[in-house]
């Protein structure tokens, strides 16, 4: 019988990672190339060309998921398309009132917003009036939308955002609006907020379709190309997925139909958090994750098996409403570029070398040094064996950089600038875990850390002592972890539609009738995908609040998930009734509780949005557990020599160096240590002990 593989493919900052199963064995093989900025389908299908070199068969390929930085970076770098926004008459100004938040600082009375996505001058009001419930009050202007179309068409616009009041309620308008403008403008990309964000809130409403119109173009030119580019080479396979900043994945087909293009904001941190939930672990009640790559560190919480979850947020300083893992990033990458402030102060970051040039040690051409710099020369990193040996690294490059850029203008040693680098960046790193911990309430003494990424597990141990943090676990493939995430998913599709309503007065046959509804919807959208709707289990959310709150918290229905066939046996009879609203009443009320550290049992409390999320599960990577042994030391040909590592600035240490490899269930060895391997480097320093345990991690712990 022909070999089956999976491939699951991580397009980071600096490189492109990519982790193949094969699913009759359950064995994974990894590639790690350059990133190519200007299209990095390129550096894909290079990784590809390597398999193939490797003897894989690429149409025996039958499963390919991608997490991609492509739409965040056309954000970053404003480099969406140029949107058109059509908004009822008397609304044009709500793109620049917005929300009248200043990034969290009142106080900042520099503040400025930024720039709109679509200008005043591409703004268009339309006649027409939907109220609160639903219900018309004037007719839809549809002379005003042909034209506005035909203006924007003259205009060079490539994509139209239509945002209506109320369309939530009812999407008429909106529908119509998008009907109109493919007669006249065909070739535009459409967003309507009613498909987009079906939610309450004007401003929320309207940027996340203003985002989903200046980023659909790109992701849909993009998958277009990658699709052709995987044809060509022989990945025939039709299961071919994006990851979602919701942790889960959704197919090529859903990414190009155009309005679910900001569910791929988070593409690619989100697949390094879902791998993190799905990695056996024991003896911890959670894990940080600590994801450092090349450009940048993402940071998130796994507690009860699972990533926690947000559906308010903001992606470069844009609002973004849509179910996302809970994750912070910050610039903190092995790219990092250091430089001397003008008040002559060490600083690293935000810039980045990312991967062209890349940093000094790269040898293509930077100048600039780097953290990455810094750690080669500390002695953390090979400069022979970089990706497995087949890329070195010119240490006498970093330290001659280091030296004039850094160390002779500060009257320092470029052991002692080197130190400090990695000082900075380490602490950045732990205060960014110690705020976002205790916004949630998160108690690190009880967590491990999960360092992953090319540079995650040089630099954990640091940060864990900072953190006062004593277990790390590292993966047996840190710096490939992210890229095995994407084959540890299903295919989720999240969907809300807002209506208020007390609690007290809804019926349950009204409520089951609009979850009803969206299931019908998601059906419909899976079997367009080519998925089998009858295979989809869903989970229903209510987002409620206290009478008079301006804020809500999603709580889940006390009704089991059920699958779509199930779900069609019941259509006689609502399966929501009273005695299911009671208990959501008192859900919410511990949830009000634990999160804000009150509850107002007496006070009455409004139903706003409600929301239905679909799973459609896919074979995924399972963890293999190996046969225990006993704890041993490590064999001599897992050391592969000693050398001298900085692991403070005073003096370097002799240092044992380990062939990962070659390290099987139970080694156990003190610091101080290095263990290379072909994706990533460990630091273990002096006073940390390892062990490798039944799953193959590395666990790290301190000894005192």
């Amino acid at each position: 019988m022909a070999k089956k593989f999976r491939l699951g493919v991580d397009v980071g900052g600096t490189h492109t990672d990519l982790v193949l199963l094969d699913v009759a064995d359950g064995s994974i093989a990894v590639e790690k190339v350059a990133t190519t900025p200007a299209n990095p389908a390129l550096g894909i299908m290079r990784g590809i060309g390597n398999f193939a070199q490797r003897g894989v068969d690429l149409a025996e390929i039958e499963f390919f998921s991608h997490g991609t930085t492509i739409t965040t970076n056309a954000l970053l770098e404003m480099r969406g398309a140029k949107v058109g926004l059509l908004i009822n008459r008397g609304f044009r100004a709500i793109q620049e009132t917005q929300g009248q938040a200043r990034d969290d600082n009142v106080f900042d009375y520099f503040y400025q917003k930024p720039a709109p996505i679509a200008p005043q001058s591409l703004t268009r009001e339309i006649g027409g009036r939907i109220d609160y419930v639903g219900g018309e009050l004037e007719p839809l202007d549809e002379a005003a939308v042909r034209k506005a179309a035909a203006e924007f068409k003259a205009a060079g616009v490539v994509s139209i955002a239509v945002c209506y009041l109320f369309a939530f309620m009812n999407s008429d308008h909106e529908r119509r609006s998008g009907a109109l403008i493919r007669e006249v403008f065909p070739q535009a990309h459409v967003s309507l907020s009613s498909e987009v964000l079906s939610r309450i809130r004007e401003w929320p409403r309207l940027s996340a379709t203003l985002l989903n119109a200046y980023l659909a173009p790109v992701l849909v030119t993009y998958i277009a190309d990658l699709e052709k580019r995987l044809n060509a080479a022989g990945v025939v396979t039709q299961q071919r997925f994006l990851m979602q900043s919701n942790g889960g994945v959704m197919p090529f087909a859903a990414a190009v139909t155009g309005h679910k293009t900001v569910h791929s904001l988070l593409s690619g941190p989100a697949a390094g958090a879902r791998a993190s939930a799905y990695l056996p672990h024991e003896g911890t009640r959670g894990l940080v994750t600590l994801d450092m790559g090349g450009t940048s560190c993402d940071i998130a919480f796994i507690e009860g098996g699972a990533p926690l979850e947000v559906t308010e947020g903001t992606v470069a300083r844009r609002q973004l409403d849509v179910p996302a893992l809970d994750l912070t990033t910050i610039s903190a990458g092995g790219g990092s570029i250091v430089w001397i402030d003008r008040a002559g102060f060490l600083s690293v970051g935000p810039q980045s070398a990312g991967a062209d040039p890349g940093p000094v040690c790269y040898g293509r051409g930077g100048d600039n040094p780097t953290v990455t710099d810094a750690d080669i020369v500390c002695g953390f990193l090979n400069p022979e064996y970089f990706l497995g040996g087949t890329q070195k690294l010119d240490a006498d490059a970093a330290r001659a950089a280091l030296e004039a850029r850094i160390a002779r203008p500060m009257g320092m040693s470029v052991a002692e600038v080197a130190a400090g680098i990695r000082r900075i960046v380490d602490m950045r790193m732990a205060d960014e875990v110690r705020v976002f911990a205790a916004r949630r309430g998160v108690d690190l003494s009880e967590f491990a850390l999960l360092p992953f990424g090319g540079a995650g597990a040089v630099h954990a141990a640091a940060v864990a002592e900072e953190l006062g943090m004593r277990r790390i676990i590292v993966p047996a493939r840190p710096g490939a972890f992210s890229a095995l995430g994407l084959l540890c998913t299903d295919v989720l599709h999240d969907y809300i539609r807002s209506e208020l309503s007390p609690l007290g007065r809804l019926d349950p046959a009204h409520a089951e009738a609009i979850f009803r509804d969206l299931e019908t919807k998601a059906a419909s959208e899976l079997a367009a995908e080519g998925l089998d709707p009858s295979t989809a289990v869903f989970e229903r959310d209510l987002d409620m609040r206290y009478a008079g709150q301006g804020y809500e918290l999603r709580v889940p229905l006390a009704t089991p998930p059920t699958h779509l066939r199930e779900r069609g046996r019941e259509r006689q009879g609502p399966t929501l009734d009273r005695n299911a609203l009671t208990a959501v009443r008192a859900r919410f009320d511990a949830v009000h509780e634990r999160i804000h550290g009150h509850a107002a049992t007496e006070k009455a409390v409004e139903v706003v949005s409600y929301r239905l999320r679909v799973r459609v599960s896919v074979p995924k990577f399972s963890p293999r557990e190996l046969p225990a042994s006993a704890p041993s030391p490590p064999p001599a040909t897992a050391i592969k020599a000693t050398r001298r590592v900085f692991h403070d600035a005073r003096k370097p240490t002799d240092t044992a160096i380990y062939d990962r490899d070659q390290l099987a269930v139970g080694v156990a060895f003190a610091g101080p240590a290095v263990v290379e391997q072909f994706d990533a480097t460990t630091v273990v320093p002096p006073g940390w002990h390892a062990f490798v345990d039944r799953y193959g991690n590395l666990i790290l712990e301190r000894a005192n």
